[in-house]
């Protein structure tokens, strides 16, 4: 019998939004994808019989501005309330950190130091942690870039004070500069899951079962650990 996700294929390949911006989920190096997100892409496509299409995106934002646009059949994004009104998320695969990194002469020495009047802070336009910023920060002024790559160049460059993002990817663009800090503690926790278009889509419940399968089997902890 046919799987009920087979109903996502057009064409015998499944297209999976990769978002690249996210190194806690994905690795992209030289071309070669690698981490959680692709490897659960990889296992969908299998388990459908079909060849698997990455689409390759920068950031999350643009993953969710595609989710109309027939641009990707399923996707990789943070569980957010307002996302949902637009699209379908299956049970969280995996929890991820997101932070601030900091000039290493500035003044900040947590988390809570950064929302005060006067401080401007840089984050990926339409990331979950700039959605948690847009509703939580109460002082400090909000600026938005493209993808994190984006707003980490721009935070090089000397725009802003403070810049957000998921650990993983700012220990990869600022751990070996002194030039700059991370923050050591949490500006937010944000559940990662696999995406479907379409708020009430009829085959969440069975991706959401695939989810499930692949946390159970441990396929989800092994590809985290790289």
């Amino acid at each position: 019998m046919e799987h009920p996700l087979n109903a996502l294929v057009t064409g015998g390949t499944l297209r999976a939004a990769i978002n690249t911006g996210n190194k806690a989920l994905v690795q992209y190096d030289g071309g070669q994808l690698s981490g959680v997100s692709p490897a659960l892409a990889q296992r969908l496509a299998d388990h459908l019989g079909v060849e698997l299409e990455p689409v390759i995106y920068a950031g999350a934002g643009k993953v969710f501005a595609d989710a109309h646009a027939d641009k990707w059949d399923v996707a990789f994004l943070a569980i957010d309330e307002m996302r949902a009104k637009e699209i379908s998320f299956t049970q969280a695969y995996h929890t991820i950190e997101a932070t601030y990194a900091v000039r290493a002469d500035a003044t900040f020495a947590s988390v809570s130091d950064i929302d005060r009047a006067g401080v401007r802070v840089l984050a990926s336009t339409g990331s979950a942690y700039d959605m948690y910023l847009q509703a939580g920060l109460k002082s400090a002024a909000l600026e938005h870039s493209g993808t994190p790559p984006e707003s980490f160049a721009e935070f090089q460059a000397g725009r802003c004070d403070a810049v957000a993002g998921v650990r993983a990817s700012l220990i990869g663009s600022f751990g070996d500069d002194p030039a700059f800090r991370i923050l050591p503690d949490v500006l937010a926790r944000v559940s990662q899951a696999m995406v479907l278009p379409m708020p009430d889509n009829p085959l969440i419940g069975a991706l959401d079962a695939f989810v499930a399968e692949a946390i159970a089997e441990g396929f989800v902890a092994k590809h985290l650990d790289f």
